[in-house]
This record gives C-alpha cells, structure tokens and sequence, in this order.
C-alpha cells in the first residue's frame, strides 16, 4: 500500500517536473530568440550608422568640402602609473574614475566635466576612444555588473 501511493506520488511529481521543464525550455528559446533579435537590431544600426557616416564623407568630398565626424561619446581610461607622490586633486579623481590600481581600465561617458577631470590626471593614466571590437572584446573576456555591491560575470 505505501510502495503503491509513493510510486504515485513519485509519478505525479515527474509530471509536474517534465511540464516545469518543457515551459523553462520555451522560455529559454523566446528568450534567446528575443535577445538575438536585439542583437541583430544593434549590429544594423552600427552598420547604418557607419553607411551614414561614408555617404556624409562622399558627399563633402564630391562638394570639395571637409566631413568632421561628430565627438565620441565613450572613452577607455587606464591607469599607467602608481600610488607614489601623487596630489590630492588628482588622487580625488582617480578614485572618481575607480582607478585605485595601476593597470586598472575603465569605460567612461565624454562630456565636458570627465574631460576636465582627464586633463587633471593625464600624467597618470592614458585613455581614448574604444571602437566596437575592443570594447566587445574587453566586456566578453573582463565585465562584470554589480548589482547590490555583488560582482556579477
């Protein structure tokens, strides 16, 4: 009698696992159909973007003007030297920039208050602008988010 209801108990409990995982595996599958749909709608747009700018270039070429291109809006900093001998104000920014260690590298939005803090503490780190393959690269091999202050691949 208790071998019969645990048979049962363990066959319905099957059930419900089998149908747990059939609706996680149709989920699974929007999920990556929606985020390779995204990822195609990203890769379109930085190749409009980059037909754009070719055109605009062509265009004050064949007018016998100059194409400026527009001012990035990221930036790569690193840090290239140590913690010896360095001023307040320039230590006080480089924390602002999460550069405590030599070595360390951080994406940063350009404006122009983070451009100011650059010129203060040009001697100590080297920075510019990242084009989409190193920035792909350094985010798949060394990103992380924190989310609650837990680092997060």
């Amino acid at each position: 009698e208790t071998i019969l209801k645990r048979r049962k108990r363990q066959a319905e409990s099957r059930a419900v696992r089998a149908k747990a995982s059939l609706l996680a595996k149709r989920q699974r599958h929007a999920k990556r159909v929606d985020v390779f749909k995204r990822a195609e709608k990203y890769a379109k747009e930085y190749r409009d973007k980059e037909r754009d700018d070719i055109r605009l270039r062509r265009d004050a070429r064949k007018n016998n003007g100059y194409y400026v291109q527009g001012e990035p809006k990221l930036a790569f900093v690193m840090r290239i030297r140590g913690i010896n001998q360095v001023a307040p104000k320039v230590k006080k920014v480089l924390q602002l920039f999460r550069l405590r260690q030599i070595n360390n590298g951080v994406f940063i939005k350009l404006n122009q208050a983070t451009i100011n803090m650059l010129r203060i503490c040009e001697p100590y780190i080297t920075w510019g602008t990242p084009n989409l393959k190193s920035v792909r690269e350094l985010i798949y091999k060394r990103g992380f988010v924190k989310i609650d202050g837990k680092r997060t691949p």
